[in-house]
């Protein structure tokens, strides 16, 4: 052998696993209307005072405009909001729903093909949204109103079960617990026991009010009712939620354990939101609640070819 020359190595053949991908979740219906494809559910905030500045579209043009955007950017449903989800000035039902209602029968006339949401926590408004328009209503306040969801079964819309821990709407949580039950193989996941027991309480009583199971969505509602090491642990634990069998919404865009764990300002929060969001998309999260629905979109869509669940939009690369 010269003295250049290497000696020939045995490889042996790489033995690569199977895939195992995490469960996809569960599909959304509403109306007879299946999104096959994680969705992006776009924020419009009828109100003057939401955490992000970004998201106070109380003028009517303003408002439109987000719309027209969000459909454009690729949104399949819409959540308009009349009141801030944190503590602030009283907005009355009577506010609410002149901030909301025309809006919405304004948005289903000039959208036929959006998706309508809207953010309430009472049943008075979830009402005439519903007779606006409305195809599903985003109870954030974990039936803080057991009527909305009984509207909801009356018109067979759709309706988001949430937890807060038991908080009153328009609260900070302030020192809250989630002790782990015995035998709990990690501490932290008293939090991850007490939302799925709400979560699948709430959905059995949707179900049983009338609501299709395929458009009763939960959402562990990061943030209320929480801290943000509670928000973290229930984000590595989404497929422990997105395995309860109804559709999955996450809320996670630019909230507060975004910015306390990165230490940024609501502003600045865009890339975390990103993170949270694909890894949320991988574990089986359904439906994204987002400000920036470009971003978000681009997302899942790249979370989905990853998951081979659809293909590249243009894939010429090597084959030309």
């Amino acid at each position: 052998m010269g003295a250049d020359e290497q000696p020939a190595l045995g490889v042996a053949p790489l033995d690569v696993p199977p895939l195992d991908l995490p469960p996809r979740g569960s599909a959304l219906v509403l109306r007879g209307r299946a999104l096959d494809r994680p969705a992006v559910m776009a924020i419009v905030n009828r109100t003057d005072d939401s955490f992000w500045a970004g998201a106070r579209q109380l003028d009517d043009g303003a408002a439109l405009a987000a719309v027209a955007r969000a459909a454009d950017e690729g949104a399949e449903i819409v959540d308009v909001g009349g009141v801030r989800a944190g503590t602030g000035p009283e907005v009355t039902v009577a506010e609410e729903v002149r901030r909301v209602v025309p809006f919405v029968a304004r948005v289903r006339a000039d959208f036929p093909d959006l998706l309508v949401s809207v953010d309430t926590w009472r049943s008075e408004v979830a009402r005439e949204a519903v007779a606006a328009g409305a195809d599903l209503l985003n109870d954030t306040w974990a039936g803080h109103d057991p009527r909305l969801v009984e509207v909801a079964g009356e018109h067979g819309v759709g309706v988001v079960c949430s937890h807060t821990g038991g908080a009153a709407p328009r609260t900070d949580p302030v020192r809250v617990t989630y002790p782990a039950r015995p035998g709990a193989s990690d501490p932290r996941d008293g939090v991850v026991q007490d939302v799925v027991a709400t979560l699948r309480g709430a959905a059995e009583r949707a179900v049983a009010c009338g609501v299709p199971r395929a458009s009763v969505l939960v959402d562990p509602t990061h943030d209320f009712g929480k801290n943000t090491w509670h928000s973290l642990h229930l984000l590595r634990r989404t497929q422990v939620l997105a395995s309860l069998g109804f559709p999955l919404l996450m809320a996670l865009s630019r909230k507060d354990f975004v910015g306390e764990t990165l230490d940024l300002p609501a502003d600045d929060r865009l890339e975390g939101t990103l993170a949270a969001t694909a890894l949320a998309a991988w574990l089986g999260a359904r439906v994204f609640r987002a400000h920036d629905v470009a971003a978000t979109r681009r997302v899942l869509d790249m979370v989905a070819a990853v998951r081979d669940e659809q293909p590249p939009a243009a894939a010429v690369r090597g084959l030309a």
